[in-house]
């Protein structure tokens, strides 16, 4: 018996079966990997950040004057990590054109007085927080989701702005949403015992005290009025940071309500009314 030939045959077969026992543990690890990213995808690769579409525009400087206001160049982006700028009172208030309104709702099917308040929302906020980025597409697909532009269960917009019947949440009670008890005296929300979301961009009156804005001028801030609500809610969305980025844009759509269902509903939407805007 050659026991060269042998041992030769024994190592054979034991490197062999080192071989196949690797290239089984490569291969697990291979769909291990590909598992793990069909799970959980890079941000860029999911819904990015909806494009805009221009915006004609005026801007009201005193009480009795307008003059026409051009675009601003699309700023750089904030450098990451940065903090947010603190958010200033509105030294001016700007409102979209209303041929433009009139033609952007008509091709979008977004009601024209809640175009206008987006967009209006969003021209203030490019004055405000230029780096921020804000479209009124993303505006419009906040307000789609949350009330549909104020018409939730039939109602409707009237020209003051104001949805008709008025839009009130679920009693925050802690039954079926967290435990906010009363913050406002019922004052916004009629509920002098629990918080609920109040209005078109259904904010609560705990974030409406810190965050409410007079959007249209005439000295009150009302979460029930949607020139107040838009302009809210835009400087809620800038406070999270930029949104010229995928990764940014999500991020401040998940501060607002935080479900990645709801930052791809809104993404959705938002993205459709723009494909729409453009014809």
């Amino acid at each position: 018996m050659d026991l060269d030939a042998g041992r030769g045959r024994s190592w054979s077969s034991v490197f062999a079966a080192v071989l196949a026992a690797l290239f089984v543990g490569i291969a697990a690890v291979l769909v291990v990997s590909a598992q793990a990213a069909g799970r959980e995808r890079p941000l860029e690769e999911r819904i990015a950040a909806p494009a805009t579409a221009e915006i004609a525009a005026t801007v009201t400087t005193d009480a009795t004057s307008t003059a026409e206001v051009s675009e601003v160049p699309a700023p750089d982006p904030a450098p990451a990590g940065a903090p947010p700028a603190a958010a200033p009172p509105a030294a001016q208030l700007f409102t979209a054109d209303a041929t433009w309104s009139a033609r952007i709702a008509a091709a979008t099917g977004i009601p024209e007085r809640a175009l206008r308040a987006y967009a209006s929302a969003a021209l203030t906020l490019k004055a405000e927080q230029p780096s921020c980025g804000l479209g009124w597409n993303t505006l419009a697909g906040i307000g789609a989701i949350e009330s549909a532009h104020g018409t939730h269960s039939g109602g409707h917009l009237d020209e003051a702005g104001y949805p008709q019947p008025a839009i009130r949440g679920i009693p925050l009670d802690g039954s079926a949403s967290a435990a906010i008890a009363d913050t406002d005296g019922g004052r916004w929300d009629g509920d002098a015992a629990w918080d609920r979301a109040v209005g078109p961009l259904q904010f609560i009156p705990a974030t409406w005290q810190r965050w409410g804005a007079d959007g249209n001028g005439d000295g009150v801030a009302d979460p029930n009025q949607i020139d107040d609500a838009a302009l809210a809610a835009g400087r809620y969305l800038c406070a999270a940071g930029e949104m010229t980025s995928a990764s940014g844009w999500r991020r401040a759509i998940f501060s607002y309500n935080h479900l990645d269902s709801y930052v791809d509903d809104v993404a959705a939407m938002a993205n459709t009314y723009a494909a729409r805007a453009a014809g």
